[in-house]
């Protein structure tokens, strides 16, 4: 469990810094160097991210369960889910009026994937990981909403072919993770067919 807070800590921490730290960032820009400090937040990423799986897969093989999801919560998480993926792939695909309404498709995505796993899995270390990233989503987005607020620049305006686009690209990625095995091959669980 120490494995998965360190990581989450790490990666969490240095995902932070644009929003929630900016003047420290400017600061390790200035002495590190541009390249210098995107080597130092690649490696902080990567260790925090591999410490944070291998974290959570040690702790699931011996769960601490906190309480059991009621029935049908998984299939509120696949819905949560498509949200989420749709989301995602907004914060990618260019003039799309999902990204021009929200500003931030990618922050909203992370908070709505947490919050999709936390209504369906129970365990000590599922609220760990996905509350992380809830309250961190939260805290980034709103950082980022205060600095619109500050900011007179808006962003473009979507287009209608730009939100189908993402709407469609991100339908198909979340039917690859729920209906097409690939949730299964990245976390070892089928969406869908667990017990209860």
């Amino acid at each position: 469990m120490a494995q998965l807070l360190f990581g989450l800590v790490l990666f969490l921490g240095i995902h932070s810094l644009q929003s929630l730290a900016p003047q420290r960032r400017d600061q390790a820009i200035t002495r590190w160097g541009p390249l210098g400090f995107k080597a130092v937040y690649a490696a902080i990423s990567l260790l925090g991210f591999y410490l944070l799986v291998q974290g959570y897969g040690q702790a699931r093989l011996e769960p601490m369960v906190l309480w059991t999801p009621p029935r049908g919560m998984q299939h509120a998480t696949a819905l949560l889910m498509w949200l989420a993926m749709v989301l995602l792939v907004a914060a990618y695909v260019p003039g799309n009026q999902i990204k021009a309404k929200l500003r931030h498709p990618m922050t909203l995505s992370v908070k709505v994937w947490a919050l999709g796993h936390l209504l369906s899995n129970g365990n000590l270390a599922d609220v760990l990981l996905f509350g992380g990233f809830l309250a961190w989503s939260v805290l980034v987005f709103r950082a980022a909403r205060q600095r619109d607020r500050q900011s007179l620049h808006s962003g473009p305006e979507g287009k209608l072919l730009g939100t189908a686009l993402a709407v469609l690209v991100g339908t198909g990625v979340w039917a690859a993770f729920v209906m097409g095995g690939l949730h299964l091959w990245l976390v070892g669980v089928m969406p869908l067919t667990r017990a209860g």
